[in-house]
């Protein structure tokens, strides 16, 4: 299948594809019919200042098959450097899409990460939610770095299962880092979706619509986690604004 072309932009030195809900499920699922190992990762302003910190992370992002515009700041930087029809595809509601059309055509997915209380859930509430969905494998790892024995045993594990689609939820970057580590090892194609399993699991609530819409889901995060995210926010979000800016004023001078 001949996907079109994408159109991408760097954003602070990180690229980001202008694409769709539908161009992206469409992507997974034409290369989840072939032998080739890929992965997506979804980029926000955290992975984007993430690889501005770190060279090494930055070309893991870089060298993703799509990476998607996950944040509303992205969508609106794409726009800024002239890509006018971008929109959002964001990392939960991509895996909603991909679940959906994966069951429709009946190609089996898995699911790495989290923990065994918010897996077991989230496998029920999608055997609920997607009607003839082949969930072919299913782990939640230990909290540590796996010795390479135990790498190796997932690996085998992941592709005996058959799964043509890998659903990972490590967060950012550690979700980034294991998949490129295991691109070429892994025989699926690999979405890094983060919180996704905690919301199709239930055990935490998304932003209202309205709030996502206006860029404003990173204060309803905090508002929810306020321990976890607060310094994570504090650093980030005014340098990418900073940064952005300078990037911009740049492109205008040049």
């Amino acid at each position: 299948m001949h996907l079109p072309a994408l159109n991408s932009r760097f954003i602070l030195g990180t690229r980001t594809d202008s694409t769709s809900y539908s161009d992206a499920t469409t992507r997974v699922l034409a290369w989840a019919n072939t032998p080739e190992s890929r992965y997506v990762c979804v980029s926000n302003v955290h992975v984007t200042m993430e690889s501005y910190d770190s060279p090494e992370y930055r070309a893991i992002v870089n060298g993703a098959d799509l990476v998607t515009p996950d944040g509303m700041p992205l969508v609106w930087a794409l726009r800024l450097f002239g890509v006018a029809g971008a929109t959002r595809v964001y990392g939960p509601t991509l895996t909603v899409h991909v679940l959906e059309r994966a069951a429709l055509v009946g190609v089996p997915v898995g699911f790495y990460g989290a923990s065994p209380e918010v897996v077991a859930r989230m496998l029920d509430a999608c055997r609920r939610r997607f009607a003839g969905l082949r969930v072919t494998y299913a782990h939640a790892p230990p909290f540590r770095q796996l010795t390479t024995e135990e790498d190796g045993s997932v690996v085998r594990e992941i592709n005996r299962s058959g799964a043509r689609i890998l659903f990972v939820g490590l967060g950012c970057p550690k979700q980034e880092r294991w998949m490129a580590s295991h691109k070429g090892s892994v025989n699926a194609v690999m979405l890094g979706v983060g919180a996704a399993f905690d919301f199709l699991a239930g055990v935490k609530p998304q932003a209202p619509a309205w709030m996502q819409r206006a860029g404003l889901e990173w204060l309803f995060r905090l508002a929810t986690e306020p321990r976890r995210l607060w310094w994570r926010y504090a650093y980030h979000n005014p340098r990418f604004v900073a940064l952005l800016a300078g990037q911009y004023l740049k492109s205008l001078i040049l």
